[in-house]
């Protein structure tokens, strides 16, 4: 007799909102800083202000918020051109997101810095480095941006971390109990990006087999990966 194969079920990758609100924002000793950054605006040490973190850390919803607050526009850094700047700082306020010195037009964010000093516009850049790492051929630039005042995001302490596991399960309307949290908390890599990622596959895992998230499923997983 032939064995019936059951047919692999197909998990399909769809987008999920994060909540990026200032309520919805994870307070803790690694972000705490850049959040009174944000919550400090107008007050600013300088009208340009660099938030530096690693993937996942929180810059972009502490850009959000600051946004939000000050009605400023956003845009990519890598996307950046210099006829883009003068509209891109009508607002008189900008997020500039991900600035990587291997991806961006450097004359583009020489003017863009340049023309916000003149119409005295507020500018927070987001970065996954400090600009004292930045590759930058253009003198005048490197100067300027190590001039830039960055506040830094640091690794999330072991509270913050477990409320990371519980807000990204929520973001994918996952329900998770403490020994799902407790089992991630311990053997994942302490980052953020390692946090999202685990998620990211248990919601996968956990759709193609039609099972709930539970720890079990959490060990095969970190088992096999």
């Amino acid at each position: 007799m032939t064995a019936r194969v059951q047919p692999r079920q197909l998990a399909f990758a769809l987008p999920h909102a994060e909540s990026l609100t200032r309520d919805n924002f994870l307070e803790g000793p690694a972000n705490e800083a850049a959040l009174a950054l944000v919550d400090s605006w107008p007050e600013w040490p300088n009208r340009i202000m660099l938030l530096v973190g690693p993937e996942g850390s929180g810059k972009s919803h502490l850009a959000a918020i600051w946004a939000e607050q000050a009605g400023a526009r956003s845009i990519s850094a890598h996307a950046l051109t210099a006829a883009a700047v003068p509209g891109a700082l009508a607002t008189g306020a900008l997020v500039v997101e991900d600035l990587r010195s291997s991806d961006v037009d450097e004359r583009a964010l020489f003017h863009l810095m340049n023309l916000a000093r003149e119409d005295e516009a507020f500018v927070l850049i987001t970065a996954r480095e400090p600009p004292s790492a930045f590759a930058v051929e253009l003198r005048d630039l490197r100067s300027r941006l190590r001039a830039v005042p960055a506040v830094s995001l640091m690794p999330p302490d072991d509270q913050l971390f477990r409320a990371l596991i519980v807000k990204f399960c929520a973001d994918r309307q996952l329900s998770v109990d403490e020994t799902v949290v407790g089992y991630l908390a311990t053997r994942i890599e302490r980052s953020y990006a390692a946090v999202r990622q685990a998620v990211e596959m248990l919601d996968t895992e956990a759709l193609r087999l039609g099972r709930p998230v539970t720890r079990a499923l959490a060990a095969e997983l970190l088992r096999n990966a």
